[in-house]
């Protein structure tokens, strides 16, 4: 995190509105534009991204600084409230048992910081094959789990696991082919 936000962070947990208004200011573009892309819905997006606003002020949640960037974070508290809401609306990108990625895999959190980085990312996954695009936009973007994938495109669930595995193999080769490395520009090449 870095000391701008470290100190927004602090003060707004304090009670200090005017940070958590320069934290809304930072963040809520990034938030509105990563819930649309699993919603689809501009006025339940906008709903999403306050209620993550409401539960940030409110101290749901605590973000510890040794387990990564406050915007990755802050990007799963969004995901997660995301699919809450979806949950909660019976739409059909609800989120019933999500199975995890094995560790060897980049985390949610890997994946909500390359999202920061949209023309990156959106590069990378245009360098998939057809089958893995489909598996990462379902399973990341639509938020459905490995078995409702499975199920809607009447796939083993182990092809669906071992496509979204192979998926992110090749994405973290294309990202760090691109300079990135966990979310992080290291300066090799761009666009």
């Amino acid at each position: 995190m870095s000391d701008v936000e470290a100190q927004l962070y602090q003060r707004m947990k304090l009670g200090d509105k005017k940070a958590l208004e320069a934290i809304y200011d930072r963040y809520a573009k990034l938030l509105f534009s990563f819930t649309y892309k699993m919603t689809g819905q501009s006025e339940l997006s906008e709903e999403i991204v306050q209620e993550v606003f409401i539960k940030l002020w409110a101290g749901k949640g605590h973000y510890d600084e040794g387990k990564g960037k406050f915007s990755s974070w802050l990007l799963t508290v969004t995901r997660n409230t995301c699919i809450d809401q979806l949950r909660k609306r019976k739409e059909s990108a609800v989120l019933e048992n999500q199975d995890t990625i094995p560790s060897d895999n980049p985390s949610v959190e890997d994946l909500a910081e390359w999202r920061e980085n949209g023309s990156i990312l959106r590069k990378a996954i245009s360098e998939l094959g057809e089958e893995q695009q489909k598996m990462v936009e379902l399973f990341y973007f639509k938020g459905l789990s490995q078995q409702k994938i499975a199920d809607s495109c009447n796939l083993p669930l182990g092809t669906v696991k071992g496509r979204i595995r192979l998926a992110l193999a090749h994405l973290k080769k294309h990202l760090h082919a691109f300079g990135y490395k966990g979310g992080e520009y290291l300066g090799k090449k761009e666009l």
